[in-house]
């Protein structure tokens, strides 16, 4: 994972600094990101176009974790990875960098150690790699605890996540000695007032409502887009069209979100209710349009950004919120609705807002926001019919 963020950050760097400079170009400027956009679309699209494998499975139509793909697939799913991530794609790494992981770890434990089962293989490694990404074991202790409770067998659930959670617990401490990490924002800390059950009960509800959109809207943009049938095509459709948000809503709404979700807290005082709104809705916009055109790529981190830029839009509306509890309460509602995860949920609002009394809240203010999330559909599309003959 740390040589894949080194690539993807010299590639950013190219794309987003060298390059326009050289070119005497702005990196903010429209013409810049409606070209690189679409020109990632292009690239990517070249990528599970022509190469083996297809750049692996299409992530709008699988979960978080989801069936180890083939070895001959993860060159391309990496490579479409980088040119999404460096591009400025509205997509997290967590999908492919999980199915690349899983995707070597069975492969070489079916070769070196034959009598290891391929879900305990799966297990380890997609613990390991989000221990790594989230800088902590508890987001895979969590996670996993879901996935085992859908397992057949009468082992107890301790001796199934011990493996599991030593391998989380490793990967975040290597990720915290090479200075990984997912970047947090700094909220004020905050203490329970009387009224936060209530408000933040209603923020987590409106948010999961504006995940659901996007879960509703993302399936029928897919459907939309695959009916071109080339992955040249509709990822370069699908670039166009993020260049354009991108120019819409500026430069915060690019890219997986997580370093500006902090850009975001750290300037939003100087925003106005109008802008961040108007963040708010062109990432969501995105985030849709870039799940639907199959950019390989996770939906995790945007929604957290997402939430970020609601819940400050809730305080800069009313400001009697504290602003922890509203991007706490926001950020749980928007991963809950597009992640269907509560535990996940929990802990990216928890991560946030590094608050142990606004976890307590939360735990309450999801109930409602669960409620409505179980009766919408999950943020999933469909395979693609008959998708066109592709290289080998």
């Amino acid at each position: 994972m740390a040589g894949v963020n080194a690539l993807e950050h010299v590639l950013t760097d190219a794309l987003w600094d060298d390059l326009p400079s050289a070119l005497g170009f702005a990196a903010d400027g429209a013409f810049w990101i409606i070209a690189v956009l679409t020109a990632t679309g292009l690239a990517v699209g070249a990528v599970v176009r022509f190469m083996p494998g297809r750049g692996g499975v299409d992530p709008a139509t699988v979960e978080l974790v989801s069936a180890p793909p083939a070895l001959i697939a993860l060159p391309g799913i990496a490579i479409a990875m980088m040119l999404g991530l460096a591009g400025g794609v509205s997509l997290g790494p967590e999908n492919p960098v999980i199915a690349i992981g899983v995707g070597l770890s069975v492969w070489l434990a079916a070769r070196f150690v034959p009598g290891l089962p391929a879900p305990s293989t799966t297990l380890i490694a997609t613990a390991a790699i989000i221990g790594a990404m989230f800088g902590s074991p508890l987001a895979a202790a969590l996670l996993l605890t879901e996935i085992v409770a859908g397992f057949k067998n009468k082992q107890p659930l301790w001796d199934t996540l011990f493996a599991p959670l030593v391998a989380a617990a490793t990967g975040a401490i290597v990720t915290k000695l090479i200075g990984e990490g997912m970047p947090l924002p700094k909220l004020p800390e905050y203490s329970i007032g009387g009224w936060d059950l209530l408000s933040t009960c209603l923020i987590a509800t409106a948010a999961a409502g504006l995940g659901i959109v996007a879960a509703i809207a993302m399936p029928r943009v897919h459907a939309a887009l695959h009916s071109l049938r080339n992955p040249v095509l509709y990822l370069g459709i699908g670039g166009l069209v993020l260049g354009v948000l991108g120019v819409i809503g500026g430069p915060v709404t690019l890219f997986k979100g997580a370093h500006q979700s902090v850009d975001l807290v750290n300037e939003a005082d100087s925003m106005s209710t109008a802008q961040l709104a108007l963040i708010t809705v062109v990432k969501i916009a995105a985030l849709v349009v870039a799940a639907a055109a199959s950019f390989r790529g996770g939906r995790i981190f945007p929604s957290m950004f997402i939430g970020v830029a609601f819940g400050l839009m809730v305080h800069s509306m009313f400001p009697a919120v504290p602003v922890t509890a509203a991007v706490g309460a926001a950020v749980l509602g928007v991963v809950l609705a597009v992640s269907r995860n509560g535990w996940m949920a929990l802990f990216i609002a928890a991560a946030v807002t590094a608050s142990v009394p606004l976890l307590t809240v939360l735990c309450l203010a999801i109930l409602p926001a669960w409620l409505l999330v179980t009766r919408a559909p999950e943020m999933i599309a469909e395979p693609a019919p008959n998708p066109e003959p592709v290289a080998t």
